[in-house]
């Protein structure tokens, strides 16, 4: 993947910067695999704001993702590389020997008419998916079971992949993209390979507007509100926060605040992702 820069014919394209699409083969996806997505612009069943800033944005299809990789033993045909609105990561589609079409996430260096497979059998090869008990250790890998059977649910985004350190007593160690290194059961499949469209994370929106295709609404400064819709408004001019640490619009601590509560998972790792 490439970025593009813009010319600067207006002051919004001065900065911006996009992408060439260049690995994109097909831009037509598999209508098999398309499922209507309803907007709720986050709210929740009662019609209250559950999520703030989002909303509007373009009409989107989902596109069904295979992150199971649960078909094994059945080698598959690369036949397309597509964009999906719905994720920063590019999606392959495959071409099962028995006729089943699935999407899949697609790794850095896939390309058309590649073949690939699930299962313990499989080589360690970009884009196969295996048990973690039969990846060779130092692998990078991506989609990430933390139940075997679930589906995968680590490192998912564009340009991201997860490193097999080691494995001891029926769990593997992996450091994900975060820093942390945690263990997982050895039954767990990932899919070998980094997850590709690796400049995603360098794209420059340029204008608000962008940002509004994407279903991202504004976001209002603290400090530019009133004191009764927000803790840090009010006063003459620009002023502090005034108070011990930031706080969000309910009064509750924020910037730095840790909101962990899983303390079940907590044996599970190693070295947190904030760890010095």
């Amino acid at each position: 993947m490439a970025i593009k820069v813009y010319k600067p014919t207006t002051p919004s394209r001065r900065g911006m910067t996009g992408s060439t699409f260049e690995e994109i083969t097909c831009t037509v996806p598999e209508r098999s695999l398309l499922e209507s997505l309803n907007k709720n612009a986050g709210r929740n069943f009662r019609g209250k704001i559950t999520v703030r800033h989002q909303g509007g944005g373009s009409r989107r299809q989902y596109r069904i993702i295979d992150f199971k990789r649960d078909k094994l033993n059945v080698p598959a045909t690369v036949k397309t590389i597509e964009y999906d609105p719905n994720r920063s990561a590019r999606i392959a589609l495959l071409s099962y020997a028995d006729g089943e079409k699935r999407y899949i996430l697609a790794p850095l260096g896939l390309k058309v008419d590649d073949t690939l497979m699930a299962g313990p059998a499989a080589e360690v090869r970009v884009g196969n998916a295996l048990p973690l008990q039969n990846i060779p250790v130092g692998t990078i890998v991506h989609n990430v079971e933390l139940s075997a059977g679930k589906g995968g649910q680590m490192a998912r985004s564009a340009g991201v992949s997860a490193q097999l350190l080691g494995r001891e007593e029926g769990y593997a160690q992996l450091r994900l993209p975060s820093g942390e290194v945690r263990r997982v059961r050895q039954e767990c499949m990932a899919t070998i390979g980094q997850v590709g469209n690796v400049d995603h994370g360098n794209i420059k929106l340029g204008k608000a507007g962008r940002s509004r295709w994407m279903g991202i609404r504004p976001s209002v400064r603290g400090s530019a509100m009133t004191p009764r819709d927000h803790p840090h408004g009010g006063g003459e001019g620009k002023a502090p926060i005034g108070m011990s640490s930031p706080k969000s619009p309910w009064g509750k601590p924020t910037m730095g605040k840790k909101t962990r509560r899983n303390k079940q998972t907590n044996q599970y790792i190693i070295r947190r992702r904030n760890q010095k």
